[in-house]
């Protein structure tokens, strides 16, 4: 069956149309064309008409002409409207005509970094100059790196490599930095948050070791649609740049439909499950024979529906079914994606890992399960489906969470409100100052130097103070130690080093997969289940002194979940206001967790069947935070209200931050006391979830009615009567509270407070 026959037997059928809040259809849009610049080498010109371009769409010419005049330049246009272009044509130009060109690509993820030397390989192969490109990532082997560092044309890489094994040994590197004239940083949107700040101060670093060989590259930035490019690209790269926003390229009609799961208990507010209905959908999706990216957010889920939709398939389709995520083993990876551009692969489960540009050939229907976090992840993930002609299909699925039902019951806010803008902070302190020392090892800070910021010096002379760094009678800032500081330092989380995973089922030992040891405190602690390409393991021992867990194979009909114990202490208080009953506070705060207990859940009724307990040591976080205290006196509340309330609008408020802080709900935790110690009072807490903070929580603290009543109308819109998971969360009214009232109604009350209400 083709899909548009089974979009209209969808609309037809009353129990699927009645969950849905919205059904979008963007039609066919024909290409804007232009004819190729003169200046570019014939060599290249003729490699292009080998593969059938001939003209290059309006985006495309605005970027390299653009670029020919010497512009760094930012591409900020849709999902397969040929961006990779923009780059790869003035970069061959520049190697065709000097063959001592150089370009570094620096890409987020190692499936996009292999990609991409796929796709140049392809294109260089029809000219007369050689040209040599490279993937230099953790996967390289040893014995090839030298060959890279003298006769890469173009080295791409990735982040976490530049920083930890590039810039510091920079003097290996030489060719390349006498002779970069390209430096091309894709998928630039990724970059907000703690990683985006880490990786502007690598940017910082990479364009002192750049001068300091006499270059001075041009940037070309690419990135799915945010709402400030300009001031991304400024803030990523230290320069003004221009901004090309509007594509060119054709579009095949989409059909964008947003699916809210039925409810199955109205009473308690209860939905089925958001994976179950992706299992049902998705599965008919592959029977008919149309192929299918399912999108979720974590790697259980990646194995579960993986594992759900080849026991649904016939035999004859089971193999063409796989799961997709971070942590399988390099060659695993490259495999997956063959198979995908070759058309192998049917339908595939994966995480964020491929929402990024991999070219993942021609998939017609994208499902995405649960809201990703932002606007510009869904509509990436929605956007892998369907190339430049025919019809495609972006199927968002909620959960019931209060984000996603407040995300689904106002489809405006995916289907036409202007996407996040993407934040960095490259002058928190902890992350500049750890830049600061990996600059001072790879090269001597001068007196007069800026390192992106007035303080530059001041913070010199900390590290000075604090026998870090040492203070030559030139003035010149030295690294003081022997040891490497860009291998302490991490881009991506609070983490340092991964854990192995070992399978010992048979006699001979065999890595399957890595993870990072903050989460392998909830997922690989002993008992965990491990699931691994739809094969389940049992971890027997996990060895976090020498970074390994061991598993075995297992026949289990469960998987495991892990809870976390959370205690905060309050290290300074930066801000204060009171607003409502309530009084706000914004500061430092110290937060200590563990793992302490494991629950059993079973795959298909994801019934829960025990539990266990965690023996692994406390996890500790020093961060920003943002607390709400009441008076007790304020709401006529006994303990165990106050309980109720608190959890519960601790639960929601989570979801509403989220959506205005533009992060994803993880980025947040949250913690609350019924008598906290500090205040009191009654005390909510929500604070970053990284180590020094982000701006999340200062930024909560500053729109804090903004937010308070995003949460309040989430509640409120609920259809339940009491409170359920899609509101308040997993709780129930206790039987032993004495306060009139249900706890719905106490959390829309206490939020409530905490604004002022006469204004």
């Amino acid at each position: 069956m083709e899909l548009a026959m089974l979009l209209e037997e969808w609309r037809r059928t009353p129990a699927f149309i009645e969950q849905v809040t919205a059904w979008d259809v963007s039609p066919a849009r024909i290409g804007r064309f232009r004819n190729m610049p003169d200046w570019i080498h014939k060599d290249l010109v003729s490699a292009l008409h080998h593969k059938g371009i001939r003209q290059l769409y309006s985006h495309q010419a605005d970027a390299v002409e653009a670029n020919h005049r010497g512009k760094d330049v930012m591409v900020v246009t849709p999902t397969a409207s040929g961006k990779t272009l923009c780059y790869n044509l003035p970069v061959l130009d520049a190697i065709s005509k000097d063959p001592a060109t150089r370009a570094l690509y620096i890409f987020p993820t190692k499936a996009l970094s292999q990609d991409q030397v796929a796709e140049l390989h392809e294109l260089s192969g029809g000219l007369t100059t050689q040209v040599q490109s490279y993937t230099y990532d953790g996967d390289t082997p040893m014995h090839a790196r030298n060959k890279i560092r003298e006769a890469g044309h173009i080295v791409v890489t990735n982040p976490d490599m530049l920083h930890a094994a590039v810039l510091p040994h920079h003097t290996k590197w030489l060719r390349l930095f006498e002779n970069l004239r390209y430096i091309v940083i894709d998928e630039a949107h990724i970059y907000r948050g703690v990683f985006g700040s880490h990786v502007a101060n690598v940017i910082r670093r990479l364009q002192r070791i750049c001068e300091f060989y006499g270059s001075k590259p041009q940037f070309i930035l690419s990135s799915a649609t945010v709402a400030n490019p300009g001031e991304l690209g400024r803030e990523l790269i230290g320069r003004e740049l221009e901004v090309i926003d509007e594509s060119g390229a054709p579009e095949g009609e989409r059909h964008t439909v947003l699916y809210n799961p039925p409810i199955f208990s109205p009473q308690l507010g209860l939905r089925k499950s958001s994976l179950m209905e992706a299992r049902r959908i998705s599965s008919r999706l592959l029977r008919e024979g149309i192929s299918t990216i399912n999108f979720v957010k974590t790697r259980t889920q990646v194995e579960l529906l993986a594992s759900y939709l080849k026991a649904d398939l016939p035999e004859r389709l089971r193999h063409r079914v796989v799961g997709y995520r971070g942590g399988y083993l390099p060659n695993e990876r490259r495999s997956i994606e063959k198979r995908l551009r070759s058309g192998d692969i049917q339908g595939v489960v994966s995480t964020n890992a491929l929402e990024l540009g991999v070219d993942i050939g021609s998939l017609t229907a994208a499902v995405t399960v649960g809201y990703p976090g932002t606007i510009a992840s869904i509509r990436q993930q929605g956007g892998r489906a369907g190339r430049r002609k025919g019809l495609s299909l972006s199927l968002f699925i909620a959960n019931a969470s209060a984000l996603d039902q407040y995300v689904v019951l106002h489809p405006d806010s995916i289907l036409h409100r202007s996407p996040e803008a993407a934040r960095v902070y490259p002058e928190n302190l902890l992350i500049l100052t750890d830049h600061l020392k990996c600059a001072a090892y790879e090269l001597p800070f001068s007196p007069d130097e800026s390192f992106g910021v007035e303080t530059t010096s001041e913070l010199l002379d900390y590290l000075v103070e604090y026998r870090v760094l040492h203070k030559g009678g030139d003035g010149r800032y030295f690294w003081m130690s022997d040891a490497l500081p860009s291998h302490s330092v991490s881009l991506r989380s609070a983490a340092q080093d991964n854990v192995v995973i070992v399978d010992q089922t048979d006699a001979r030992a065999e890595i399957i997969g890595e993870m990072d040891r903050f989460s392998a405190l909830t997922m690989l602690h002993e008992e965990a289940i491990y699931l691994h390409q739809s094969k389940v393991f049992q971890v027997e021992r996990l060895d976090l002194d020498n970074g390994k867990a061991f598993v075995r194979s297992v026949d289990a009909d469960y998987y495991t979940d892990a809870e976390l114990a959370v205690r905060l202490r309050v290290l300074d208080t930066l801000e204060e206001k009171e607003d409502g009953l309530a009084h706000h506070q914004s500061g430092e705060v110290m937060v200590n967790a563990m793992a302490t207990l494991f629950k059993k859940i079973k795959f298909d009724t994801h019934e829960n069947l025990g539990w266990g307990k965690i023996h692994l040591p406390e996890a500790e976080l020093h961060t920003v935070g943002y607390w709400i205290s009441w008076p007790e006196a304020a709401l006529a509340f006994d303990n165990e209200a106050w309980e109720t309330a608190l959890s519960g609008s601790a639960h929601v408020l989570r979801h509403a931050a989220s959506l205005h802080c533009m992060c994803a709900v993880p980025d947040i935790h949250v913690a609350v006391e019924v008598r906290d110690l500090l205040t009191g009072k009654p005390t909510l807490y929500l604070y970053d979830a990284y180590p020094g903070g982000v701006g999340l929580a200062e930024r909560v603290f500053r729109t804090s009615r903004e937010v308070l009543q995003t949460a309040a109308d989430m509640v409120v819109n609920c259809p339940c009567e009491s409170g359920c998971p899609s509101c308040i969360g997993p709780q129930s009214q206790s039987s032993e509270s004495k306060t009139q009232g249900q706890p719905k109604e106490w959390v829309v009350r206490l939020l409530q407070s905490a604004m002022d209400m006469e204004e």
